[in-house]
C-alpha cells in the first residue's frame, strides 16, 4: 500500500557518503505517491569525491526510484545545495524529467506561500569562509564516525539507536546559537519576499515552528541521522 501526498520535500540525503541512510529512504520512496517531489539540496555529496567516495548499489537504487517517480508523472524539482553546487550550472534546465531550479515559491492548498531553497546561501560560514565550512564538514564526519561505533556498542548491549552526534550538536551553545541565527536570517528573507513561510534544509535540524506568529519556518532535516521528510497531504495539512 502506498501513502498518497500532494507534495513531499527531502533534503540532505548525502548520497555517496558512508552515513547516508539510503536503505530507509528507498523504503520510504517505494511506499509513497505524490504530485510533486522537491529535492532541497545536498542530495548527492560531490564534496566527498575529493576525500572518499562511498557509493553503494542502494545509492543508485534511490536515484532510480526518484527517476521512476518522474517518469510516472510526479513533478520532481531539484534545488541544489552547497554539497551538490556543481548542479547549479544547470539551473533552468530539465534532466531526465527533473527540473533544476535555484529556488521556488510553493503555493499550498490552504493558500499559504512558501519560499523553497536549500539555505546555504544564508549561512555566513559557507558564503564567506568556505575553508571553515569544509573544516566543519570534517568535524561532523568525525562525530558521525564516533556515532557509528557508539551505536554498534549499544546494539550489542541490547539498547536502541541513539544519536550521540545529534545530542552533541544540539547541546553545544555555539551550535544552538547558529541554528537560531540561521532560522532568523531565513525568516527575514521570507518576509522580504512577501511569503508566509520558508522551507529549507542545510543544517540537518528537522523542525516546523512559527516565528513571530507571522511566518512558518520548516526545515526538512536529513537522511544521515533524523531520516525526516516534510509533506503536504491531499487535504492541505502541513506545511
Amino acid at each position: 500500500m502506498r501513502l498518497r501526498y500532494k507534495t513531499i520535500w527531502l533534503s540532505d540525503i548525502h548520497l555517496g557518503t558512508r552515513d547516508c541512510k539510503a536503505e530507509y529512504l528507498l523504503d520510504f520512496l517505494n511506499h509513497i505517491e505524490c504530485e510533486s517531489l522537491y529535492l532541497v539540496g545536498d542530495i548527492i555529496d560531490f564534496w566527498k569525491l575529493k576525500s572518499g567516495w562511498h557509493w553503494l548499489k542502494l545509492h543508485s537504487d534511490v536515484v532510480f526510484a526518484v527517476l521512476k517517480l518522474a517518469q510516472n508523472g510526479t513533478r520532481v524539482i531539484y534545488i541544489p545545495g552547497n554539497h551538490d553546487e556543481i548542479l547549479r550550472d544547470y539551473i533552468g534546465n530539465s534532466v531526465q524529467g527533473i527540473e533544476i531550479l535555484e529556488n521556488d515559491i510553493y503555493q499550498s492548498l490552504n493558500g499559504q506561500s512558501y519560499l523553497v531553497l536549500h539555505g546555504d546561501e544564508y549561512d555566513g560560514v559557507v558564503c564567506n569562509n568556505k575553508w571553515l565550512a569544509y573544516l566543519g564538514t570534517y568535524a561532523y564526519d568525525a562525530l558521525l564516525l564516533i556515532n557509528r561505533w557508539f551505536n554498534l556498542f549499544r546494539r550489542k548491549c541490547g539498547f536502541p539507536y541513539w544519536s550521540l552526534s545529534a545530542h552533541i550538536k544540539h547541546s553545544v551553545k555555539n551550535a544552538v546559537n547558529f541554528i537560531y541565527q540561521f532560522e532568523s536570517v531565513l525568516a527575514l528573507e521570507a518576509k522580504k519576499k512577501g511569503v508566509d513561510g520558508i522551507i529549507c534544509g542545510h543544517i540537518h535540524h528537522a523542525v516546523i515552528r512559527n516565528i513571530d506568529d507571522t511566518l512558518t519556518y520548516c526545515n526538512t532535516g536529513d537522511w544521515v541521522e533524523s531520516c525526516t521528510a516534510l509533506t503536504e497531504d491531499l487535504n492541505g495539512n502541513s506545511p
